[in-house]
């Protein structure tokens, strides 16, 4: 079978670990969900010890899948969910509270605190983001004064922050036992904590949040040869291998796509939606909403930067009609459902859930579904809530051709959701531009396994990379541009309507 490329891929509502060959071709994968928590409304957890246990059993059954034994393996790569936030204690492992997940809004108050003087942008500046309760520092403020004791731990060295791959790295490495405590540039630049242009912990931005330096991981690059702290003790995989690749989830999608040329972007239709464009060398400052963010770094070259437009629900929604509403059985029912209709029957479906991400930043904003008639039935709520995923792709796309002066061509697409022709030719149809899904749907973990295996000199270059890109089935637009903008004003309408719920 020859050389082979773990990659852990730890996601909102599952992990999985995949692993590649030289070809970038999918040799064996498992996965394991784990539980949802919601102590509240709003409030959105899990068990961190629940996704390490989750992560032992993957690696084991993927190995099995592929019928490999780990003398296969040559590195491990890393991909996760980011944002969410996870504290524990350095000598025994464990969490002081369950993790707070990205979808989160416990931390609505503490922003808006921390934008009464400067608004919310006040450190876009440095970190590239909005005062949002989306990121990890308002998360992390929220335990430092909730949890007992912790701040005392934290000032003493014992316990430990971090997103999801430190927690895993952390364990992997060996845990309590000499585990190492870092985070990649990706994960870093998505904590409001870490200076854009230094690529380091802001010091500044620490001694004003009140939040003590030696409870933050050191920040990697996305791949590095030379990192020997990289390293996994005999564990899961049963043999000492180099973790040398870590990249948080829509950065390994970004790669895993080749988009590695300005200008190029991606959409991952997953739990959230999330559209990454590569705006090279330069960190673009948003003017309509949008995130700066570190795009990947591979060892001591100059880091890439990238445009993201991120959207909180996508996926979640058909996961929502499913398990709240009990329309549908199974997630793959949405699309059949949704073709017992021939449109939406002028009903619209805003998911805000979480308030509105992308391009407006609105925690205030709730879901709210409009336009229902005695005509209406569950069809035209299941398109609708498909179609909710195209348009708010479409805001954000707009967004981002404002902010980088950009026409994008193509839309390279992946995640869960895009087996789903009716959506993808949807998202064609209301963008106007063809929508192209790639013959290798694991686009997140093999990110991963591509940052991991360029370390290890598995692949020469990323143009090798982006040979081995190969499209799988394209939708070109079909609708005429009247009707394109009629059904998008409404959207907007209903947009407008949904802001501004909560007092």
């Amino acid at each position: 079978m020859g050389s082979l490329i773990a990659a852990i891929d730890q996601g909102t509502t599952s992990t999985r670990c995949a692993l590649f060959d030289r070809n970038g071709q999918l040799r064996g994968i498992a996965q394991q969900e784990h539980r949802q928590f919601y102590p509240r409304p709003g409030w959105v957890e899990h068990d961190p010890i629940e996704i390490w246990q989750a992560t032992q059993l993957v690696i084991r059954d993927a190995l099995a899948a592929a019928n490999a034994k780990s003398t296969a393996l040559e590195a491990v790569g890393i991909t996760n969910q980011r944002e969410t936030t996870i504290v524990w204690n350095r000598h025994n492992g464990k969490p002081y509270h369950p993790a707070i997940v990205w979808q989160d809004t416990r931390t609505r108050d503490i922003c808006q605190a921390l934008a009464e003087e400067g608004g919310q942008d006040r450190l876009r500046a440095t970190t590239g983001l909005p005062l949002a309760t989306y990121f990890s520092a308002p998360k992390l403020l929220w335990l430092l004064e909730h949890v007992p004791g912790l701040r005392t731990d934290a000032q003493r060295g014992d316990a430990l922050f971090g997103t999801v791959d430190s927690w895993l790295v952390w364990w992997l490495s060996g845990g309590p036992h000499g585990g190492v405590h870092i985070t990649d540039v990706t994960n870093a630049s998505r904590t409001l904590m870490m200076n854009l242009h230094t690529l380091n912990w802001d010091e500044e931005i620490l001694r004003w949040l009140d939040i003590p330096r030696q409870m933050l991981p050191r920040i990697v690059p996305s791949a590095d040869p030379e990192t020997d702290a990289y390293t996994v003790c005999e564990g899961p995989f049963g043999a000492k291998l180099p973790i040398c690749g870590i990249l948080g989830d829509q950065q390994a999608a970004l790669v895993g796509q080749a988009c590695f040329t300005a200008g190029e972007a991606k959409n991952t239709y997953g739990t959230g939606c999330f559209m990454l464009l590569n705006t090279g060398h330069s960190a673009v400052p948003s003017r309509s909403g949008l995130l700066t963010t570190v795009a990947y770094r591979f060892g001591n070259q100059p880091a890439v930067y990238a445009l993201e437009g991120s959207i909180a629900i996508a996926g979640a929604l058909v996961q929502w009609l499913r398990d709240n509403l009990g329309i549908i059985s199974h997630s793959a029912e949405i699309e059949d459902l949704a073709r017992t209709v021939e449109d939406n029957g002028d009903v619209y479906f805003v998911p805000a859930f979480s308030g509105l991400f992308a391009p407006h930043w609105r925690a205030d904003a709730r879901g709210i579904i409009i336009g229902l008639t005695r005509h209406t039935h569950k069809g035209h709520l299941a398109r609708a809530a498909l179609e909710a995923t195209a348009f708010q792709t479409r805001e954000v796309l707009e967004a981002m051709q404002r902010d980088a002066d950009v026409a994008l061509q193509v839309l390279k697409v992946d995640g869960g959701m895009v087996t789903n022709a009716l959506l993808m030719q949807f998202q064609a149809d209301i963008l106007g531009v063809p929508t192209v899904r790639p013959r290798v749907s694991e686009t997140t973990a093999l990110g991963a396994a591509y940052a991991a295996g360029l370390a290890r000199g598995l692949w020469a270059s990323q143009d090798e990379l982006r040979a081995q890109w190969v499209a799988d089935q394209t939708w070109q637009p079909r609708m005429d541009a009247a009707q394109r903008e009629r059904l998008y004003r409404r959207w907007l309408q209903a947009v407008d309507r949904a802001i501004g719920w909560l007092e």
